[in-house]
């Protein structure tokens, strides 16, 4: 994994990229860049793990299904955050060459990130990172998706032997749509940032 590689091809694909050393600087860097602004965030270990949300909940007014608040449904949380003017997420898969790869089961959290907000910050830690986009995808299958199954306790294979995906027809599959970004959609504002620690799924 070369760090040094993947800052230049997302670069060249029309992210901003910035890479800290460290989660505590990854946050103080994003507490700083995100101020008075409504923010949703897409499930993820990897925010849970750096504490992103206390931090930004103290100056900001943040939508997170993973911190309900009083009063308000899932539902409802999660299309606060849709409509949120910032969205930060992390990925499932991040290919050297450039390209991002998400698998998600209910879908809010790829929809956010693709579509309509003014910035979208993508948090990664470097496990997250893989060779190229086939290394990306089977990452993304048989790595993250069971082990999130396994976490959320749902009722499928790869959550009861936490191998690979079975690519299942359980009802509680979580893997029910993929989304890969070969470059920054258009119009829109992405920074992806990077920390040299492992983090998340």
């Amino acid at each position: 994994m070369s760090m040094t590689t993947v800052c230049r091809n997302l670069r060249e694909k029309g992210y901003r990229v910035s890479v800290f050393a460290t989660p505590e600087e990854a946050v103080a860097y994003l507490n700083d860049a995100i101020d008075g602004k409504t923010v949703g965030m897409g499930g993820s270990m990897t925010l849970e793990e750096i504490g992103l949300y206390d931090a930004l909940a103290a100056h900001n007014t943040v939508w997170w299904h993973q911190r309900m608040p009083e009063g308000k449904s899932v539902t409802e949380v999660r299309a606060l955050a849709n409509a949120a003017d910032v969205y930060v997420s992390s990925v499932n898969g991040l290919a050297e060459t450039g390209e991002i790869l998400n698998i998600d089961g209910r879908c809010n959290r790829v929809a956010a990130i693709l579509y309509g907000h003014e910035t979208v910050y993508l948090v990664v830690g470097r496990n997250k990172i893989a060779k190229d986009y086939e290394s990306a995808l089977h990452r993304a299958r048989n790595v993250a998706a069971p082990r999130n199954a396994k976490r959320l306790g749902r009722k499928t294979p790869c959550a009861v032997k936490g191998d690979r995906c079975y690519d299942c027809n359980s009802p509680e599959r979580i893997c029910c749509a993929l989304s890969v970004q070969w470059c920054k959609p258009m119009g829109a504002d992405f920074e992806i940032i990077l920390i040299d620690a492992d983090l998340g799924y």
